[in-house]
């Protein structure tokens, strides 16, 4: 297998972390900065819900805001705390990793010797101690799953008792299902700020793809041929990535390290194309047909959390997507 040189992964790595600013995450960057300067007010403190389905940039998201942040203030401070809830979900061990990722590495011990309540004041002796101004907690849905009356009540309490002692703002970030948490009467009142991270949609602000697929192709480290800002170019980008963030941004850095590999001068609609057959080989390749023959889908539905499943395998209803239509149509809808 051919590798890149040195200095080629360096610059392709460097693309791998660009970010491109919507005007939804600057919406939602800004919703974080006024949560971190309300610290600073006292009071009450307000809290907010960030949900998005998979693939819309959330957790990429909470990365730029996090390395903006550190970039702008002192390595060692704790303003903004990120965390997730861990893989055995339940309320002791989220507490017990919101005390790792403070630093607390010996919080794995304390389970147990230590009862929920003890857990909990140890956290909000650090949220005070390291000056803490705002906390994301990712995949939040996780610790709200198969959970319903006694135990989200359980939860919702304790991380209200933990936000009103601490006097630190809360987001939680997660899964359309995560929603559940506003169910809960003292969160809903709390919970003020609430965002979606949405897919794009060639129906609705069609601009905001083109605009954003410009800004990552012009963001390369190779010259973009003017071929790859024709309609079918973008129309076929929408096709493979129906809209998703992720998908998009991973068949993009497989086409420049491509082109990387191949040693070419600028990248151009070609290595799309390769990168095509390469993952779906048994499928029509866009990048190989005129704009208007290209076919394609948005999202209809976003996935939701089905409570009355019969188990957990069936209770995750997946994504919904338009049938198959000419790209061309759904924009002319």
């Amino acid at each position: 297998m051919r590798r890149l040189s040195k200095q080629q992964e360096q610059a392709l790595r460097e693309y791998i972390g660009v970010f491109i600013e919507s005007p939804i995450a600057t919406t939602i960057m800004d919703d974080f900065e006024r949560l971190r300067y309300n610290k600073h007010l006292g009071g009450e403190q307000q809290c907010m819900l960030l949900t998005g389905d998979t693939g819309s940039g959330k957790s990429r998201l909470i990365q730029e805001y996090k390395q903006r942040l550190c970039s702008d203030s002192n390595e060692s401070s704790f303003s903004l705390l990120v965390s997730r809830i861990p893989s055995k979900p339940s309320l002791p061990s989220t507490i017990i990793q919101l005390l790792k990722d403070m630093g607390h590495f010996g919080s794995t011990y304390r389970k147990g010797i230590s009862n929920d309540q003890s857990l909990t004041e140890s956290l909000i002796r650090c949220l005070r101690s390291k000056n803490t101004e705002l906390i994301i907690i990712n995949e939040f849905q996780e610790l709200v799953e198969f959970k319903s009356g006694k135990a989200l009540n359980e939860i919702a309490n304790r991380l209200k008792y933990i936000s009103e002692e601490a006097q630190v703002p809360i987001v939680l970030v997660g899964m359309p299902w995560a929603k559940k948490i506003t169910t809960e009467p003292q969160w809903a009142s709390r919970l003020l700020i609430q965002r979606e991270l949405e897919y794009f949609k060639l129906s609705d602000k069609p601009e905001y793809f083109i605009r954003f697929v410009k800004g990552l192709i012009l963001r390369m480290p190779l010259e973009p041929s003017e071929k790859l800002f024709n309609k079918a170019v973008i129309l076929s980008l929408f096709s493979v990535s129906q809209g998703q963030i992720r998908k998009l941004k991973h068949f993009l850095d497989e086409a420049l390290k491509l082109a990387m590999l191949e040693e070419q001068s600028e990248i151009t609609p070609h290595s799309f194309s390769k990168i095509f057959s390469m993952w779906y080989p048994n499928q029509t390749n866009p990048f190989k047909q005129k704009a208007e023959e290209i076919i394609g889908q948005e999202v209809k539905s976003y996935s939701y959390y089905d409570s009355g499943a019969d188990n957990e395998f069936e209770a995750i209803i997946p994504t919904q997507y338009t049938d198959k239509l000419t790209l061309s149509q759904i924009i002319k809808k």
